[in-house]
């Protein structure tokens, strides 16, 4: 019977630049993960930096060509989106590569002072502040602008938003609007949730910001929930958006950029998925091609890719702690972690990662379960992105001296925030007040909090940003 080598190099190209196997062992951009293992132990989460950079250095090569090929006269910006992942080594290493940032909430504020404060972000740096603005994030929007951040730009989710910073901004600034896209037909809802209803966006801008001498609209932004994909549903809603922009931009000549968010795909398989070259390249063109038939200047473009930026980064290391055959015919394989904890997107999403084992190579291969060690029954993982199942190594416990390991890659965004890793939470939106309610002895109502709303001092502790 075949080795797990044979059947991942028959099933993919195998090795390739990313993954390498030596002495039956796998290497991932050439590190000595079993070494890894010994020494610090699993579960295990990695996180390896210079891809960070590499990925960032990749996505401006393919606009650079992009552009010089196409003839596009716009220029191109690259903002790192901070959900993806807050923790300070992930952001100090993006800012590295000469990007900008983008923010989704009102603790992301603290991540920008601390990081001014080391010399990483200076005051020119472009700070897009997207996402629905409760009274703290504006608040401190407006603290940054006043303070000479001169590139801290409040993206328009609605259009009550603009009333704050009428009352409380004093030096000029620009701004930005966000419009609300269709959604995928499949989905749930029509519209986004986010952003200004497409009809709205002149009257706003021309009711509310065009005679202010405080505030240019420099910025157009949108954003689709399933990424840039070469699909009609993708190439529709971004034509629709520039033909916008187009009808925008002749009423409002400071109107210079466009913000086509986040969305560049990973790769989830170890066979290459995606053209990246040609898909900024449609990019481009589709954008050139409606600017040129309007008669507006092509714009300056921003992306503010996360996922892509910090996601191949990251590996989740596992050890086998026991096998099961249930019903004679499924063979689970348990963990020595979780999957709804430690990567919750595989429950949530049903979101499909690289998955090899890091020894074993030369042994046989079986058919398995993944199971995690919660009571949860949806606490598994068993199907790979190109086939429903999974192949490992056989395991023979009375003759392996040492345990079979697995690793799961390019895990690096979201799934921290998304486990609750150490009490961070999605886009840093705080736990609230707990309160507990009883009764008394005479049937009154008592409160008492048990735990106040979680800080902002607690959540920079967490990632790294304080001591």
């Amino acid at each position: 019977m075949d080795t797990y080598h044979d059947l991942i190099s028959q099933t993919f190209d195998f090795p390739t630049q990313e993954f390498q196997v030596e002495q039956n062992e796998l290497r991932f951009h050439g590190i000595d993960l079993m070494a890894l293992v010994e020494k610090h132990g699993t579960p295990l989460r990695l996180t390896y930096l210079p891809k960070i950079s590499s990925q960032i250095q990749r996505a401006k090569e393919w606009f650079r060509v992009g552009i010089e090929k196409t003839g596009y006269t716009g220029k191109y910006s690259y903002a790192y989106c901070t959900k993806a992942s807050h923790f300070s080594f992930v952001v100090e290493e993006a800012l590295k590569n000469d990007v900008h940032i983008e923010t989704s909430s009102w603790f992301d504020t603290s991540i920008i002072r601390a990081m001014h404060a080391k010399g990483k972000v200076n005051k020119d740096t472009f700070i897009i502040c997207n996402g629905f603005k409760t009274e703290e994030y504006k608040r401190e929007i407006t603290s940054l602008i006043n303070d000479g951040f001169v590139n801290c730009m409040p993206i328009l989710d609605s259009p009550n938003e603009v009333a704050y910073y009428h009352d409380n901004v004093r030096e000029k600034c620009n701004v930005g609007m966000r419009l609300a896209s269709d959604e995928e037909p499949r989905f749930q809802f029509y519209t986004s949730r986010l952003g200004i209803r497409y009809s709205d966006a002149i009257p706003l801008y021309e009711q509310k910001i065009k005679h202010d001498p405080r505030f240019e609209l420099t910025m157009l932004h949108y954003f689709i929930n399933t990424g840039i994909k070469d699909t009609s549903y993708y190439w529709s809603e971004l034509s629709r958006f520039v033909h916008q922009y187009c009808e925008l931009r002749k009423v409002c000549p400071t109107l210079t950029t466009i913000d086509i968010g986040g969305g560049l795909p990973i790769q989830t398989s170890i066979q290459k998925e995606y053209d990246y070259q040609y898909m900024v390249e449609e990019v481009l063109r589709t954008v050139q091609r409606i600017c040129q038939e309007e008669g507006v200047p092509e714009p300056d473009i921003f992306t503010e890719f996360g996922i892509f930026t910090v996601g191949e980064s990251g590996a989740t290391l596992y050890s086998i702690l026991d096998e099961k055959l249930q019903n004679d015919k499924e063979l689970w394989y348990m963990i020595d972690g979780s999957f709804i904890t430690n990567l919750p997107d595989t429950w949530a999403l049903n979101q499909r990662f690289i998955m090899l084992a890091l020894n074993g190579w030369n042994k046989q291969y079986k058919k398995i379960q993944l199971g995690g060690l919660t009571c949860d029954s949806q606490d598994y993982y068993n199907a790979e992105k190109h086939i429903y199942q999974v192949f490992l190594p056989e395991r023979k416990p009375a003759k392996d001296t040492e345990p079979l390991y697995v690793g799961f890659f390019h895990t690096g965004a979201y799934q921290e925030s998304l486990s609750g890793y150490g009490g961070i939470k999605h886009c840093l939106i705080p736990a609230p007040k707990m309160v507990i309610l009883d009764r008394a002895e005479d049937g009154t109502l008592t409160d008492r909090v048990f735990a106040e709303e979680q800080t902002g001092e607690s959540m920079m502790r967490i990632l790294g940003y304080q001591q």
